[in-house]
Order: structure tokens, then C-alpha cells, then sequence
């Protein structure tokens, strides 16, 4: 039993920090987007010469943004939850619901996987652009749906055995690792 802790514990591991990497990398982001928004909103308001690009940029930006983001979001319980049932439960039962609901994200990724690889794909074939007076090619920011969903699933999959692992008696796989305080990213 030691050893597939062990493995579970280097899988937990390795999987959570490399979405703390791409959490971190995507925070970085924001030095750019923020800048650029600036940078629309003096141009258009101050000197009234709005420009073709500035907010698409960004919006095409803010999109993975927001996808590498969760995964590591699902780690240290970022994303919107019912707390109410959660705590006033015993530890045991919160770790089923714990499992439950990773097995929950595990489907959900996996649909969503099966339905966005086509359309990202077809978004590459054919070059796509956004059409608009500026016209960048936005078919590569389609694939991050797919990558930060198999993330997101890999992830789940890493909740669910600490879960697992924990209701069979055992400690948690990861110790605690991983896991900031409260807040801290």
C-alpha cells in the first residue's frame, strides 16, 4: 500500500505544481493586458483615436487567462462552492463529497474535452481570424479549452485519490503541499 501512496503522492504532487506553474505564468499576464487596456482607453478618451486592436488583444488574452487559472483554482478551493452542507458534516463525509464532486469535474472535463478537440482542430484548418477590422488570427487560442479541460481533468483526478486515499484510512498523499494559506496564490 505504501508504494501506491507513493506514486499517488508523485503524481498528486507533480500535476498540482504544474498548475501552480501555469496559475503563476498566467498571473503574469495581467502585466500585459492591463497596460494595453490603459493604453485603448487614453487613446480613445484623450485623444479621441481608439485603436483597432488594443481590446480584441486583450480579450483574446483574458480567455486562457482565465482557463490556466483553474485547475490550481481547484486545488486550493477557489472556485464557487456550497459550503453550508460541507461543514457541517463530519470529515468523513465531507472527503465522499470531496470525491463525489471530483468525480463530478472528471465527467464534465471530459465532455467538454471530447466536444472543444473537434472545434479547435477546425479552427486551425481553416486559419480562422476574428473578422474583424483588425483580423488576427484567433484559432490558437481555441486549443487552450481543451488543454486547460485535460488539466482541469488531471487535476480532479489528483483531488479525487487524496479523497480516496484519506477515506481508506490513509493520510493525505500530499501532506498538505500545495496547498497556500488562504488568499495567497
Amino acid at each position: 500500500m505504501s508504494a501506491l501512496v507513493g506514486v499517488v503522492r508523485g503524481y498528486c504532487t507533480a500535476v498540482t505544481a504544474f498548475n501552480h506553474l501555469l496559475a503563476r505564468l498566467a498571473a503574469l499576464v495581467m502585466f500585459v493586458v492591463v497596460p494595453v487596456i490603459l493604453f485603448e482607453v487614453v487613446s480613445r478618451y484623450f485623444f479621441d483615436a481608439p485603436t483597432n486592436w488594443a481590446m480584441e488583444s486583450a480579450t483574446l488574452v483574458f480567455g486562457p487567462y482565465f482557463l490556466t487559472a483553474g485547475p490550481w483554482l481547484l486545488h486550493i478551493h477557489g472556485h464557487v462552492n456550497i459550503d453550508i452542507l460541507h461543514k457541517s458534516v463530519g470529515r468523513r463525509l465531507q472527503l465522499v463529497f470531496d470525491a463525489f464532486g471530483q468525480l463530478v469535474i472528471m465527467g464534465f472535463s471530459w465532455v467538454l474535452i471530447e466536444l472543444s478537440w473537434p472545434l479547435a482542430v477546425n479552427s486551425w484548418e481553416l486559419g480562422e481570424t476574428s473578422f474583424s477590422s483588425w483580423n488576427p488570427e484567433i484559432w490558437w487560442t481555441k486549443f487552450f479549452l481543451p488543454g486547460a479541460l485535460a488539466l482541469l481533468f488531471l487535476q480532479a483526478v489528483a483531488e479525487f485519490l487524496r479523497a480516496a486515499i484519506q477515506l481508506c484510512g490513509g493520510d493525505d498523499p500530499m501532506n498538505g503541499a500545495g496547498r497556500p494559506r488562504a488568499g495567497v496564490a
